[in-house]
């Protein structure tokens, strides 16, 4: 059988099943922006897919033998197992394909680009333990999410085309890349996710009011199923976290 359950004129949904990180109970969602990242994806391009959540602490034997050495997320495409993550976006992006399938790929190079830095800086902000170093990686996480909020805030070419008068030079789009989800947003959205609660929750940091366009973008992302229904419970993101946001020392 083909890739693509389409190409040979077979125009049933190609088999596919989602395996991702279970949380602490070994059976919801677990923390791991990886795998809500494909769980988006598949949602989105509006394909029949099985979801199995994985307990690291006791990962059956069947599913060792099907991906040996491999942590979630991973996906069998009619019985092909397929491990990479980025390379399992372009894949599905290559098999998943119009008529039928939706495309997700952005239009504008730049919204595959934006805010990818924000998770580095917000790593080494929560894994600090030094007091004497807490503010420049603060200023350094918000450096970095302001550059979001610019980005998000400024029109796109085809909105400076439709707003011909030019009175309003902001940008009104719900998302990175327009008023759709893409694959820009399934990368960027579950790991901004994480940083808001965890920034929140380990250091008493909110994502500043004045930041606009990017309180535009989280609540349009909020409003959607295709995100809130993929994310972890707060409270397992939090969890995820206990260990590696780390109590700050004067020493």
């Amino acid at each position: 059988m083909t890739d693509s359950a389409t190409a040979n004129g077979d125009d049933r949904d190609p088999e596919i099943e989602l395996f991702v990180k279970a949380g602490i109970d070994g059976e919801s969602i677990g923390n791991c922006p990886f795998s809500q990242r494909l769980f988006m994806i598949l949602w989105l391009k509006g394909v029949v897919f099985n979801v199995t959540t994985v307990d690291l602490k006791r990962k059956p034997a069947d599913l060792h033998n099907l991906a040996p050495g491999t942590h979630p997320p991973f996906l069998t495409f009619n019985g092909d197992v397929k491990t990479d993550v980025n390379k399992i976006e372009e894949f599905l992006e290559e098999t998943l394909t119009p008529e039928k399938y939706p495309k997700l790929a952005a239009k504008h190079r730049e919204s595959n680009t934006a805010g990818i830095d924000i998770f580095s800086k917000f790593s080494a902000y929560i894994k600090n333990t030094k007091q004497q170093n807490n503010a420049a990686l603060e200023r350094g996480l918000t450096k970095a999410l302001k550059k979001l909020d610019d980005y998000l805030n400024t029109p796109l070419p085809e909105e400076i085309d439709a707003n011909i008068c030019g009175e309003d030079k902001g940008s009104r789009r719900k998302f990175l890349d327009g008023d759709e989800l893409t694959l820009a947003d399934c990368n960027l959205l579950p790991k901004l996710h994480v940083v808001k609660i965890v920034a929140k929750k380990y250091r008493n940091y909110d994502i500043p009011a004045e930041m606009t366009g990017l309180w535009r973008y989280l609540k349009n992302a909020y409003a959607r199923d295709e995100f809130t229904n993929t994310c972890a419970a707060d409270s397992e993101i939090e969890l995820a976290y206990a260990d590696v946001a780390k109590r700050l020392s004067r020493s």
